[in-house]
């Protein structure tokens, strides 16, 4: 017997099981809490001119290499770290982008010793919900006023590379907009 999802309309995925079980049950789906935002907020910026499925292929070696992203422990590492982690092959390799995972750590930190969360700070830039789905990728933009505000924002408080079509990109994957087309089986679900 066929799973009806596997012949279901998908905004994307429909070609690697990975992909597809990341679409269908994470994409677009409420995250709160520092730890786990702060995971998406990296794994955003290291997809960064690269396609999100070498991201999550991985995924775990992240969780590995950056200790499950507790922003506590990595806000601590050091350059022997750095090196650590530009040896791995089960990460993306980009100085840049292992550099600004421990700066935002350490803001995220910063921000937590003062009061603050990233959860409040991500969440109070949900943009109003859309009447209407998009019909088509086409219809997708890049980036919001919402997540340009969210990228000012988070660079006031000491994060680095989180650039508004970034932010846009993480709105998404964090369910603060649907961008899942008409007629996808995310969107149909639900």
């Amino acid at each position: 017997m066929t799973n009806p999802t596997e012949l279901a309309i998908r905004c994307f995925g429909n070609d690697d099981p990975l992909y597809a079980a990341y679409h269908d049950e994470e994409w677009g789906v409420p995250v709160h809490g520092d730890t786990a935002l702060y995971e998406r907020l990296v794994l955003e910026a290291m997809q960064s001119g690269l396609a999100w499925i070498t991201v999550l292929r991985k995924r775990e070696g992240f969780r590995a290499a950056f200790d499950g992203f507790d922003p506590h422990v990595v806000a601590t590492y050091g350059a022997d770290d750095v090196e650590r982690l530009m040896a791995d092959a089960g990460v993306i390799r980009n100085r840049r982008k292992i550099e600004a995972a421990i700066t935002n750590a350490q803001a995220l930190v910063a921000l937590q010793a003062e009061g603050g969360s990233l959860d409040e700070i991500v969440w109070a830039h949900a943009p109003e919900p859309r009447s209407t789905p998009p019909a088509t990728w086409a219809d997708v933009p890049a980036q919001i006023p919402e997540s340009v505000a969210l990228a000012k924002a988070l660079k006031k408080v000491g994060f680095v590379f989180v650039g508004p079509t970034t932010m846009y990109a993480a709105m998404q994957a964090c369910g603060l907009v649907d961008d899942h087309i008409a007629g996808c089986v995310s969107r149909t679900a639900s």
